[in-house]
Protein backbone atom coordinates (compact mmCIF):
# COMPACT_ATOMS: atom_id res chain seq x y z
CA UNK A 1 0.00 0.00 0.00
CA UNK A 2 2.51 2.67 0.81
CA UNK A 3 4.48 1.91 -2.38
CA UNK A 4 1.37 2.66 -4.58
CA UNK A 5 1.80 5.23 -7.58
CA UNK A 6 0.05 8.21 -7.07
CA UNK A 7 -2.81 8.35 -9.76
CA UNK A 8 -4.99 11.51 -9.63
CA UNK A 9 -7.66 11.00 -12.58
CA UNK A 10 -9.03 14.54 -14.57
CA UNK A 11 -12.30 14.23 -14.56
CA UNK A 12 -14.33 16.50 -11.92
CA UNK A 13 -15.50 20.13 -13.64
CA UNK A 14 -16.07 22.92 -11.45
CA UNK A 15 -19.44 24.44 -12.11
CA UNK A 16 -19.11 26.82 -9.14
CA UNK A 17 -18.43 30.59 -8.70
CA UNK A 18 -14.19 30.80 -7.62
CA UNK A 19 -15.90 33.06 -4.78
CA UNK A 20 -18.33 30.08 -3.61
CA UNK A 21 -15.43 27.87 -4.00
CA UNK A 22 -13.15 29.28 -1.93
CA UNK A 23 -15.90 29.79 1.07
CA UNK A 24 -16.79 26.26 0.63
CA UNK A 25 -12.78 25.18 0.76
CA UNK A 26 -12.32 27.77 3.88
CA UNK A 27 -15.14 25.53 5.98
CA UNK A 28 -13.63 22.32 5.63
CA UNK A 29 -12.26 20.96 8.77
CA UNK A 30 -8.97 18.94 9.49
CA UNK A 31 -10.45 17.26 12.96
CA UNK A 32 -13.69 16.25 13.98
CA UNK A 33 -14.58 15.89 10.62
CA UNK A 34 -18.07 13.77 9.70
CA UNK A 35 -16.19 10.20 8.83
CA UNK A 36 -14.06 10.68 11.50
CA UNK A 37 -17.50 11.49 13.57
CA UNK A 38 -18.73 8.16 12.39
CA UNK A 39 -15.52 5.71 12.96
CA UNK A 40 -15.51 7.50 16.39
CA UNK A 41 -18.73 6.57 17.16
CA UNK A 42 -19.04 2.63 15.91
CA UNK A 43 -15.49 2.51 17.55
CA UNK A 44 -16.95 3.22 20.67
CA UNK A 45 -20.21 1.49 20.22
CA UNK A 46 -18.13 -1.63 19.92
CA UNK A 47 -16.55 -0.82 23.63
CA UNK A 48 -12.71 0.40 22.46
CA UNK A 49 -11.44 3.19 24.22
CA UNK A 50 -9.50 5.46 22.28
CA UNK A 51 -7.37 8.96 22.46
CA UNK A 52 -7.85 11.63 19.49
CA UNK A 53 -5.29 13.51 17.85
CA UNK A 54 -2.40 12.95 19.23
CA UNK A 55 0.04 15.51 17.81
CA UNK A 56 3.49 13.99 19.10
CA UNK A 57 3.05 11.52 16.53
CA UNK A 58 3.30 11.71 13.12
CA UNK A 59 0.94 12.60 11.68
CA UNK A 60 -0.95 13.38 14.10
CA UNK A 61 -3.92 10.37 13.59
CA UNK A 62 -7.39 10.70 14.23
CA UNK A 63 -7.58 8.07 16.91
CA UNK A 64 -5.13 6.30 18.54
CA UNK A 65 -4.92 3.49 21.03
CA UNK A 66 -2.01 3.58 23.18
CA UNK A 67 -1.86 0.49 24.63
CA UNK A 68 -2.21 -1.55 21.67
CA UNK A 69 0.20 1.02 19.80
CA UNK A 70 -2.49 1.19 17.04
CA UNK A 71 -3.68 4.22 15.18
CA UNK A 72 -6.25 4.82 12.48
CA UNK A 73 -6.68 7.47 9.79
CA UNK A 74 -10.12 9.03 8.35
CA UNK A 75 -8.80 9.96 5.14
CA UNK A 76 -11.15 11.93 2.70
CA UNK A 77 -10.75 10.67 -0.61
CA UNK A 78 -10.77 13.78 -2.40
CA UNK A 79 -8.11 15.10 0.02
CA UNK A 80 -5.63 12.00 0.27
CA UNK A 81 -5.95 10.94 -2.98
CA UNK A 82 -7.95 7.88 -2.54
CA UNK A 83 -6.70 5.42 -5.63
CA UNK A 84 -9.92 4.25 -8.07
CA UNK A 85 -12.68 6.31 -6.00
CA UNK A 86 -14.83 8.64 -8.12
CA UNK A 87 -14.55 11.14 -4.96
CA UNK A 88 -10.18 11.28 -5.30
CA UNK A 89 -10.65 13.81 -8.58
CA UNK A 90 -8.78 16.93 -9.37
CA UNK A 91 -10.70 19.85 -10.00
CA UNK A 92 -10.78 21.90 -13.70
CA UNK A 93 -10.04 25.08 -12.66
CA UNK A 94 -7.00 26.12 -11.07
CA UNK A 95 -4.96 22.43 -11.57
CA UNK A 96 -1.49 24.33 -11.18
CA UNK A 97 -2.97 24.83 -7.58
CA UNK A 98 -4.65 22.01 -7.10
CA UNK A 99 -2.72 18.80 -8.63
CA UNK A 100 0.71 19.40 -6.62
CA UNK A 101 -1.25 20.76 -3.49
CA UNK A 102 -3.15 17.11 -3.57
CA UNK A 103 0.24 14.86 -4.20
CA UNK A 104 2.40 16.81 -1.19
CA UNK A 105 -0.92 15.43 0.54
CA UNK A 106 -0.47 11.99 -0.04
CA UNK A 107 3.38 12.16 -0.05
CA UNK A 108 3.13 13.51 3.49
CA UNK A 109 0.80 10.65 3.97
CA UNK A 110 3.26 7.56 3.07
CA UNK A 111 5.78 9.56 4.91
CA UNK A 112 4.13 9.93 8.12
CA UNK A 113 3.11 5.80 7.78
CA UNK A 114 6.39 4.81 7.20
CA UNK A 115 7.34 6.85 10.12
CA UNK A 116 5.17 5.70 12.55
CA UNK A 117 5.91 1.66 11.57
CA UNK A 118 9.23 2.40 12.07
CA UNK A 119 8.23 3.48 15.66
CA UNK A 120 6.57 0.45 16.20
CA UNK A 121 2.58 1.51 15.63
CA UNK A 122 0.13 -0.54 13.45
CA UNK A 123 -1.75 1.72 10.77
CA UNK A 124 -5.14 1.40 9.13
CA UNK A 125 -6.67 3.95 6.83
CA UNK A 126 -10.29 4.17 6.64
CA UNK A 127 -11.41 5.87 3.43
CA UNK A 128 -14.62 8.54 3.52
CA UNK A 129 -15.82 5.94 0.78
CA UNK A 130 -15.67 3.10 3.28
CA UNK A 131 -17.62 4.53 5.94
CA UNK A 132 -21.01 3.16 4.86
CA UNK A 133 -19.62 -0.69 4.58
CA UNK A 134 -20.88 -2.97 6.52
CA UNK A 135 -17.87 -4.93 7.16
CA UNK A 136 -16.40 -1.89 8.12
CA UNK A 137 -16.66 -3.21 12.16
CA UNK A 138 -15.55 -6.08 11.52
CA UNK A 139 -12.53 -4.62 9.85
CA UNK A 140 -11.73 -2.66 12.76
CA UNK A 141 -12.14 -5.94 15.31
CA UNK A 142 -10.06 -7.32 13.31
CA UNK A 143 -7.28 -4.73 13.15
CA UNK A 144 -7.53 -4.01 16.98
CA UNK A 145 -7.43 -7.52 17.94
CA UNK A 146 -4.47 -8.55 15.84
CA UNK A 147 -1.01 -8.62 17.96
Amino acid sequence: MLNQALVIPYSMIDTITTEKRSRIMSRIRSKNTAPEMVVRKLIFSMGYRYRLHRRQLPGCPDIVFPGKKKVIFVHGCFWHCHAGCKRATVPQSNRDYWYPKLKRNSRRDKINQVALVAAGWNVMIIWECEIKNSNLAEKIRSFLSQN
